[in-house]
């Protein structure tokens, strides 16, 4: 299907940003209705990023994979602490979820309704994967799913073909290539209703402020707990950068394995599959064929025996009454898609 078709499939969507039963994209009604002088949909593209904002990208994406690549032999000496371990893992666990929970099933998908609390600090932890602002995330996987494994999808491992060439081009680009590429999606399009919520735009705009805090706040820590410099030093290696680089390869992980290979035991109209090795690292994120199967859903491993810790959260902030209106599996629903899958 060309990009052409998939735009009017897009353009002709119901509201709840879904162009059919297993994507997401903006509700055109609406934005049309409140902006009657636009007769067209918006482009999936809204220019080049600038010069800054892309060395900002480069910055982002290289040191903490230069930290990464670092620690190899550092853990093998005398400059990782149990400080460091504990700080790496809350850190971790926080802005790994904030990513998952936060960025994906709730401000992507809405899985669930959120209190005002809840919004912000999930906009916030988020945030501080160092993985993007959090309107500019949701644009960017709102238009996946819109496109998914075809023409406007950012970042699918299929864009070049499917030869062993291709696939290992694919692969780079899926998993970290398209984050250099200076193409923006367009947030207007695919992100309206964040941008017009005051708090989420302010979260926003104050990305440069999460990174240096999700960069110094485990540095001040390991420095208060330690009461040394060297401390402080060592847990911003380890809590701040090495952690911020595990958590994007993670995550990119399932941009680029996740739909090359796995388990598709449910219909979806790509190539998602579930993949069990990256499901407690993700927090539940790889078992991705029945995320895109049902995208809405709150939970992703919908089987027995699968692990879902986002979904497990979840279920905390609703018996907390912070989150309500959570969208769980339905059995009725899971065995179309079953059915379906077994036909095609």
């Amino acid at each position: 299907m060309t990009t052409t078709e998939q735009e009017q499939r897009a353009s002709k969507a119901k509201p709840g940003f879904r162009p059919d039963k297993t994507g997401s994209t903006v509700d055109i009604v609406t934005h049309a209705r409140e902006h009657p002088e636009q007769t067209r949909p918006r482009p999936v593209i809204d220019g080049p990023r600038s010069s800054a904002g892309q060395v900002s990208v480069y910055i982002g994406v290289l040191l903490p994979l230069a930290a990464l690549v670092a620690a190899v032999p550092l853990a093998w000496g005398w400059s990782l602490t149990w400080t460091d371990v504990v700080l790496f893992s809350v850190f971790y666990v926080v802005s790994g979820l904030g990513v998952t929970v936060g960025y994906h099933r709730y401000f992507t998908h809405g899985s669930f309704k959120a209190n005002k609390g809840l919004r912000g600090a999930l906009a916030v932890a988020g945030s501080l994967s160092v993985q993007g602002s959090v309107i500019t995330w949701v644009a960017d996987h709102r238009r996946h799913h819109a496109f998914s494994d075809t023409d406007g999808d950012p970042h699918s491992p299929w864009a070049f073909g499917d030869s062993p060439w291709a696939l290992a081009k694919g692969f780079w680009h899926a998993h970290m290539g398209w984050l250099f590429e200076r193409d923006v999606t367009n947030r207007i399009r695919f992100a309206p209703d964040l941008l017009k919520d005051r708090m989420i735009l302010t979260i926003d705009k104050m990305f440069g402020v999460w990174v240096l805090v999700t960069l110094l706040l485990p540095a001040l820590i390991g420095g208060l707990v330690t009461m040394s410099w060297w401390g402080a030093f060592t847990a911003f290696f380890w809590a701040g950068l090495v952690r911020v680089a595990v958590l994007h390869h993670i995550t990119w992980s399932v941009n680029s394995i996740c739909h090359m290979v796995g388990e598709k035991p449910y219909h979806s109209r790509d190539k998602a599959g579930n993949f069990w090795p990256l499901a407690v690292a993700s927090f539940g994120e790889s078992w991705h064929n029945s995320h895109h199967a049902d995208p809405t859903c709150a939970r992703h491993g919908v089987d027995k025996g699968q692990i879902d810790i986002s979904a497990r959260m979840i279920r905390v902030f609703e018996r907390l009454g912070w989150a309500t209106k959570v969208k769980w599996s339905k059995p009725e629903r899971r065995a179309k898609l079953a059915a379906k899958a077994q036909e095609g």
